[in-house]
């Protein structure tokens, strides 16, 4: 019997679901609240969330790297060091210092950590919705929550026009979040998902 794999753009609404629940799962991991506020200068939680839709994609839907890389807008290679990630490395490194800035398999290794616990019934939705949200208002950083509250119900693929209507009035760092979509190349419209519209902007943040 040959087992049928659908194209990606036709995965089904679980997706998103799923990546948010590895999201917050990932974060409670890292130490809660107290261990964000410890570390209050990170930048990387859309690396994470992007880890967290790879890992999803790969073990969930059988998608392929080249599948992955292009749904989130990543490069191959990139992809390829999420899903070759070694948890255990990554439980070692939680015993020392946690760094401002993690690297991509470290991202990987969290990722794939979360998704196990998450699939072993060891979380909460709506206390960890809660507990995390908080926990992002602590160090500052809650801008890519907001994001997916006001995208929520969203079908994907998505225009510009969509997004600059549900972020209209949203400021991201201080910058409003219909320049940072503008900010964004035309050929990344339509985004083909929410791991994808964090990437973009931040990218358009950062300038790059």
């Amino acid at each position: 019997m040959v087992m049928e794999v659908k194209p990606v753009a036709e995965v089904d609404e679980k997706l998103d679901l799923t990546a948010l629940r590895m999201f917050f799962k990932a974060l409670e991991l890292l130490g809660g609240p107290r261990k964000l506020i410890e570390y209050r200068n990170l930048t990387w939680l859309p690396s994470l969330m992007e880890a967290c839709y790879a890992i999803v994609l790969y073990n969930d839907y059988m998608k392929s790297d080249t599948q992955i890389a292009e749904f989130l807008g990543l490069t191959r290679n990139t992809v390829t060091q999420i899903l070759r990630a070694d948890p255990e490395l990554f439980r070692a490194k939680m015993e020392g210092q946690l760094d401002e800035k993690v690297k991509t398999h470290t991202a990987g290794a969290l990722a794939k950590i979360a998704y196990e616990e998450i699939k072993q019934g060891r979380d909460n939705i709506q206390f960890m919705n809660f507990f995390m949200e908080k926990a992002l208002e602590a160090v500052g950083y809650t801008w890519p929550i907001e994001v997916l509250v006001r995208i929520k119900g969203v079908q994907f693929p998505v225009e510009k026009e969509v997004l600059l209507e549900k972020l209209s009035g949203l400021e991201i760092k201080g910058v409003p979040a219909g320049e940072l979509l503008e900010r964004i190349p035309a050929d990344k419209y339509p985004v083909n998902s929410p791991a994808q519209l964090l990437h973009d902007l931040r990218v358009a943040l950062e300038g790059k």
